[in-house]
């Protein structure tokens, strides 16, 4: 097996374990937060999701954090400074303009960004992790700018453990 087919095979199990969509369920099927508190709780993952806000937006062909991506991720590190016990994964993404690799390589830069934003403002980096998603996840699905603006992002998932283990 060469170098790539192993960083490919890596990268599948990587992604395979961060993207179970009931990770906030307490198996009662009631959805995410549902285990953990529901919005109204602020320590709840639900809490950190709606309230704090867990995205953040980017330029076109940027990974440069905006001003309203720092006041996000203020807020973002508060939460995080005073629920320890989370951990956060930050998904970048890409909207669908250019090459599969080239959205790899933004996205992570986006992701990166945002964990570097974090750390800056006292989040321990032993609690973070990134992943890169490229155009593979998009929310908005149409060839518009309305749709590329939702897609250019950079999005913190928390969960239970204050070490990054996704």
């Amino acid at each position: 097996m060469n170098f790539k087919a192993i960083i490919a095979v890596a990268g599948v199990a990587l992604l395979s374990a961060c993207t179970n969509a009931d990770r906030f369920s307490d198996g009662s099927g009631a959805g995410a937060g549902a285990g953990a508190g529901a919005a109204g709780d602020p320590t709840s993952p639900a809490y950190f999701q709606q309230t704090i806000g867990d995205r953040v937006f980017f330029e076109v062909d940027q990974s440069t954090l905006t001003e309203a991506a720092q006041q996000t991720l203020n807020a973002q590190a508060g939460w995080l400074a005073d629920n320890g016990e989370f951990s956060a994964l930050i998904e970048g993404h890409a909207d669908e303009r250019g090459t599969r690799e080239y959205n790899i390589a933004l996205s992570a830069s986006r992701a990166n960004a945002v964990s570097d934003y974090l750390i800056s403002r006292g989040v321990a980096s032993n609690r973070l992790s990134t992943v890169p998603f490229g155009k593979e996840r998009p929310v908005a699905v149409c060839s518009s700018e309305s749709c590329y603006n939702q897609n250019r992002r950079a999005v913190t998932v928390v969960q239970a453990g204050g070490g990054a283990g996704f």
